[in-house]
């Protein structure tokens, strides 16, 4: 691998990093990637061949992450692979195209110059200045004027993303995404539906760790196991007391699966039973039957019984009969 170089000497040379890295990729960046990028950006001005060996046992990184970490901060455009190596992108010049890109970008005068509403100007500011100290980097203007068009957010609800985010210390670019979608995959737009939907998922943590308790998961649930507990609670709309009703049959089957209970759940809504007095009235309904059926198969044995008894004694008259006559 070789990287390009510069004709100072080592004494006097001066490794300079960019401040939009630091506003931009740095909180996205593992420890170990991070090691790797820095090490890669010193040895960019001495051109020599390092291989990916010498490169782990310098960092002390196993290879494998060295390989990982190559992959990562070329995915996220701070390397360029080409045949002989890698080079480092230059951060300032790939900034300042994308932020002059026609129509999908937008900096933070422009915000400022063109926004139809002030608040959102105000919205974006306050967000620079909470949660960036008042150096937010120049994409991040682009990607909240993106997110208020895409979402229709409004001021509230994109200033609370950048607070829930922040809390969590997660303020990097890929998760504030993922927030967003969630938030508005559940219809969140304004500060009513964002609270209505925070008063959802603490009912449904609630219901979770319940759910939990009750069935001896004391190390927590699996992503698979709550996803079918958010199915029941948001998509049927069933509450604990109906779930409860569908944990207490598992006391009838060993080692009871989530898939079991969900079977059973699935059953009630695929038959529009939406209380637990109704279900309650199914199972003791069906119980009635299974019972009744029960009777009615014993009486059917016992009638096939005397019936064959019968034929039976017939059938040792008949030979009798047959026996005198010979």
């Amino acid at each position: 691998m070789k990287l390009e170089q510069n004709e100072k000497p080592l004494l006097f040379s001066e490794t300079t990093i960019p401040d939009i890295f630091f506003s931009e990729h740095l909180s996205e960046l593992p420890g170990e990637y991070l090691k790797i990028y820095m090490y890669l950006i010193f040895l960019s001005k001495y051109g020599k061949d390092i291989k990916l060996n010498d490169l782990s046992k310098k960092l002390n990184i196993p290879l494998k992450s060295i390989n990982e970490g190559l992959k990562f901060l070329e995915e996220h455009s701070l390397i360029t692979k080409k045949t002989t190596g890698y080079i480092i992108v230059d951060l300032q010049e790939q900034t300042l195209h994308n932020l002059y890109t026609p129509n999908l970008t937008m900096t933070k005068e422009k915000v400022e110059q063109t926004a139809k509403n002030k608040s959102k100007a105000k919205a974006i500011e306050h967000i620079n200045n909470m949660y960036f100290q008042g150096i937010m980097g120049p994409s991040w203007y682009n990607d909240i004027d993106l997110w208020f068009r895409k979402y229709c957010f409004d001021e509230q609800v994109m200033i609370a993303l950048f607070d829930y985010c922040y809390k969590r210390s997660a303020l990097h670019r890929n998760y504030v995404q993922t927030v967003a979608e969630a938030w508005a995959a559940n219809k969140v737009k304004t500060w009513n539906d964002l609270d209505k939907y925070y008063e959802q998922q603490e009912g449904l943590n609630k219901i979770k760790k319940s759910i939990a308790k009750k069935l001896g998961k004391y190390n927590g649930l699996t992503q698979y196991e709550e996803a079918y507990i958010e199915n029941w609670v948001l998509n049927f709309g069933y509450d604990m007391n109906i779930i409860e009703i569908a944990l207490k049959r598992t006391t009838f089957k060993q080692n009871p699966t989530f898939e079991y209970i969900n079977n059973i759940i699935t059953d009630w809504h695929d038959r529009n039973l939406k209380t637990p007095s109704e279900i309650t009235a199914f199972l003791e309904q069906r119980k009635k039957q299974e019972k009744n059926t029960k009777n009615l198969k014993t009486q059917v044995n016992k009638a096939n019984y005397e019936q064959r008894k019968y034929s039976n004694l017939d059938f040792l008259y008949a030979n009798s009969v047959e026996t005198k006559e010979d």
